[in-house]
């Protein structure tokens, strides 16, 4: 069953994050547009994912991710990933109480084909995963297209998904859910040292999209939403370090209003070694039909509001703040090699919430995450 943890959009808390990374989504904007690559790159990504309430684990995930990106004949070039997570541990049914045990395995690939042009490229992608009770196929394409100078990119793309639910609940059997997912980017170098990028997605969602292992969770069957990512890297010429920031923004119909804030500085500190500490601050609104715990109701399920048509008691979609602290080690021996170590601690809370007490009632939700990487080029 899928068990990560999700925010807003389902990619804000580390769960959803590294499993979005181990598995290169074709939805990904690039920088620059890209010729065609001279040498073939191999990376291997490790993953391990933990999270917990105060007396219990709740979800482990183990994820190994394969990734390759390889020139092909003239101007064509080849990218393509597998990922298997391994998912075991306890997940709430209710709000952060009920906690059900759970183990699962999800298998996924994705395979993307580019044509380079003088200034543009033009990619198409296809992309699936498996898991015991949930089956994801997606098709997508993206192009990007430069000014003469190289100075600005504009970036652009358009996937679509379908997915088929099958919960050992039984809850439902074969549910349908499709998704459509448009972005458009603009990338424009400032400076020999700096690069801001601006990107812009529209994401909408039908079919069955409640959870069929929360109780009293039912949910509108369709989704709309909208972000904006603004960010930029500014590298310091005296000392070699390099400054990256990021802002986004999400918002939906179902009145999820999410806000994240990054920063990470890298800094060399030795021949052949840097190290990035980075830290995030995130704030989400509840969505509109998210039950708030009710206190007089415990030990008891919180019941919803009578003759509400939808409803969810799922701490995903609450208020909260979280913070995300993290420092990554890398070596890099040759230019054929790349080593890199990284760990990052969560913290999620209602009263953080940016803008008044957030959601209450809710066990405090922590998390942490290591991330080993090798990359090798040839």
């Amino acid at each position: 069953m899928a068990a990560t943890e999700s925010a807003g959009d389902g990619l804000s808390t580390p769960a959803g994050r590294i499993l979005a990374a181990a598995l290169a989504l074709p939805l990904a904007v690039p920088v620059l547009a890209q010729g065609v690559p001279d040498r073939a790159t191999l990376s291997l990504r490790v993953l391990d994912y933990q999270d917990r309430q105060p007396g219990a684990d709740r979800v482990r995930v183990k994820a190994p991710a394969l990734a390759l990106a390889m020139p092909l004949a003239g101007p064509w070039s080849l990218g393509a990933s597998v990922v298997s997570d391994a998912i075991s541990g306890a997940s709430p049914a209710y709000h952060t109480r009920g906690l059900s045990r759970l183990s699962d395995e999800r298998n996924a690939a994705d395979v993307t084909l580019t044509r380079a042009f003088d200034d543009a490229t033009l990619s198409v992608g296809a992309a699936g995963s498996h898991e015991s009770d949930y089956d994801s196929a997606a098709l997508s394409l993206q192009g990007t297209w430069s000014s003469d100078d190289r100075n600005t990119t504009w970036a652009g793309g358009l996937a679509a998904s379908r997915d088929r639910v099958n919960p050992v609940t039984a809850v439902v059997q074969g549910a349908r859910k499709r998704v459509l997912d448009v972005h458009l980017g603009l990338t424009r170098v400032l400076s020999a040292t700096s690069v801001w990028q601006v990107n812009l997605g529209l994401n909408r969602a039908r079919g069955y999209l409640s959870d069929p292992y929360k109780v009293f969770d039912g949910r509108p069957s369709q989704r709309d939403a909208l972000r904006l990512l603004v960010r930029g890297n500014h590298h310091l010429r005296d000392g070699g370090q390099t400054v990256r920031w990021s802002w986004r923004m999400y918002r939906d119909d179902w009145k999820v209003r999410a806000h994240t804030l990054g920063l990470e500085f890298v800094q060399p500190i030795a021949a052949q070694w840097s190290v990035t500490p980075a830290l995030r601050l995130h704030s989400q609104d509840r969505a509109r039909f998210y039950v708030e715990v009710d206190p007089e109701a415990a030990p008891f399920v919180t019941q919803p509001p009578p003759g509400a048509a939808y409803s969810s008691l799922d701490q995903r979609l609450s208020a909260f703040g979280a913070v995300t602290a993290g420092i990554k080690l890398t070596w890099q021996p040759d230019p054929e090699w790349t080593l890199d170590v990284k760990f990052e601690r969560y913290a999620q809370r209602g009263r953080w919430h940016w803008r008044g007490e957030g959601s209450t009632g809710l066990a405090a939700f922590d998390a942490r995450t290591w991330q080993f990487g090798v990359v090798r080029r040839f």
